[in-house]
């Protein structure tokens, strides 16, 4: 991981944003997982536990980011999962990745809220001045 690699949250009326910024897209999209992950628990509380492999199709790359965040969020709803460490690559119009993580536990991760989906609200990823962004409003 870069040391351009962070996270953070934005505010947009009831809902979050999350951006992620990295020296690759693939950097600045982890860093946008961890940041969905923020909205939910502190990532740093989540073990890497079980691996669940995640792969998206889609014409240009912030399509592909809400593709990329939806899958994870529902693969964090069916499976009661949440996760704290990614790793992705891209190629063409194709994301592969893995989430690390562990099942919800109520009194370890404290679950602030449910994300129940990535938007197309403030959605970008571009590059600027020599870093990736990548964002988009998530519904809580």
């Amino acid at each position: 991981m870069s040391s351009l690699a962070r996270w953070e949250h934005f505010q947009h009326q009831a809902d979050i944003g999350v951006r992620g910024m990295g020296a690759t897209p693939e950097e600045a999209f982890e860093m946008t997982a961890l940041a969905l992950t923020g909205v939910v628990t502190d990532p740093a509380l989540v073990e890497p536990r079980e691996a669940v492999k995640l792969a998206c199709d889609a014409p240009d790359l912030e399509l592909l980011l809400v593709d990329w965040l939806n899958a994870l969020i529902y693969e964090m709803s069916t499976r009661s999962l949440l996760f704290g460490r990614y790793a992705v690559t891209i190629e063409g119009e194709r994301l592969e990745g893995t989430a690390w993580g562990e099942p919800v536990d109520r009194q370890k991760h404290k679950p602030a809220v449910e994300v129940k989906g990535a938007t197309y609200t403030e959605l970008k990823v571009a590059r600027e001045n020599g870093l990736w962004i990548a964002q988009c409003v998530v519904d809580v």
